[in-house]
């Protein structure tokens, strides 16, 4: 499957547009910002954006309640930072395009927000595209990809589909996310790649991705050990996808997301997601692969596992999970498209 990106043609000058973006989930991960104000990640990281979980987003910079956005989130008008978080990333819309209407922003997803399972990078990809192409901007893949970069970080990634490369980059010009492309030029043919998402929670996280970042960069002794072993795991995952290694490229992504997860569970006061059956479901996992199946497990930040697979094996990775961790919800996911614009935009 090719890649999808936003279309490089001239933007109409517009006052409203709507934009749909898919979750994706860091095979190799991001965790821990070099630059907090222009969310430049300590290391560069890879993902597979998902089908099946989006977020579609309208904004309309029409003046919103006149002093204010007017945003919704799934029917509802969020507050505090959830709201301060819009805010701001249209500010910065604003200050880019000229545009200086107050906007009003209708979003609603199909994955549960703030549970581990990428529902800001859905949301602010879209938020970024469809705001952007509001405020008349024409943007290219890489420019809109920086662009969400600024709202949440692995919302650089979901502008693309397919297997999906983040650069960290030294500045803002330099960390932009990018398809990667296996030597045939089809981006996951080859691999077969699929992922069976494993539900455990869908409640919202006891601590926010950034504080817990925050964390644990100043409070874990292995956060370091994590960053320089995850610039050896990107290179040999990068290796693993030109030469179709999916069982190279599932144990190092594996690695990378329980080393991740160690380095939170040291910092002090730790930080620890998991709930038993997350254990239980690494554990499942791992006696899977003794039996023959392909099955590699990674967690990002959340107690919910997402199970990467082969393609022709997805359905059976997933029988295999329903029957022995019952009671959890268990989906396939194939790999998605990038962003996608709504043709009736004005």
């Amino acid at each position: 499957m090719t890649p999808s990106a936003p279309s490089t043609s001239a933007a109409p000058t517009a006052h409203t547009a709507t934009a749909s973006a898919n979750t994706n989930i860091a095979l190799i991960k991001y965790w821990g910002k070099a630059d907090e104000s222009l969310m430049i990640p300590t290391t560069s990281s890879l993902s597979l954006t998902l089908d099946e979980t989006w977020t579609t987003t309208t904004v309309s910079f029409d003046g919103g309640n006149g002093d204010a956005d007017a945003v919704r989130i799934n029917g509802s008008a969020p507050g505090g930072t959830a709201l301060a978080r819009v805010t701001r990333f249209l500010d910065l819309v604003r200050e880019r395009s000229g545009v200086t209407q107050r906007a009003s922003v209708t979003s609603t997803s199909t994955v549960p927000l703030a549970a581990g399972l990428a529902s800001s990078a859905a949301g602010f990809a879209a938020l970024a595209a469809a705001a952007s192409r509001a405020a008349g901007m024409d943007l290219d893949g890489r420019a809109l990809s920086r662009l969400a970069r600024r709202g949440s970080g692995s919302a650089a990634r979901s502008v693309f589909g397919g297997l999906v490369l983040w650069n960290a980059g030294e500045d803002d010009a330099t960390s932009y996310a990018e398809p990667i492309e296996e030597p045939a030029g089809d981006t996951v043919s080859g691999l077969d790649l699929a992922m069976v998402v494993v539900v455990l929670s869908d409640g919202r996280k006891t601590i926010s991705s950034t504080r817990a970042m925050k964390q644990t960069m100043t409070a874990s002794p292995l956060y370091p050990a994590w960053v320089e072993a995850s610039r050896e795991d990107l290179r040999a995952a990068l290796e693993a996808v030109r030469s179709g290694d999916l069982a190279r490229l599932g144990e190092v992504a594996e690695a990378n997301a329980l080393g991740m997860h160690a380095s939170m569970m040291a910092a002090r006061p730790a930080i620890m997601y998991w709930l038993p059956r997350t254990i239980e479901v690494l554990h499942t996992v791992r006696a899977m692969r003794q039996d023959g199946l392909p099955a590699w497990a990674t967690i990002d930040a959340g107690p919910n596992v997402k199970v990467l697979t082969r393609g022709g094996s997805a359905e059976r990775v997933a029988a295999a999970l329903r029957e022995r961790v019952p009671g959890a919800a268990v989906s396939v996911r194939l790999p998605g498209a990038g962003v996608r614009f709504e043709e009736a935009s004005r």
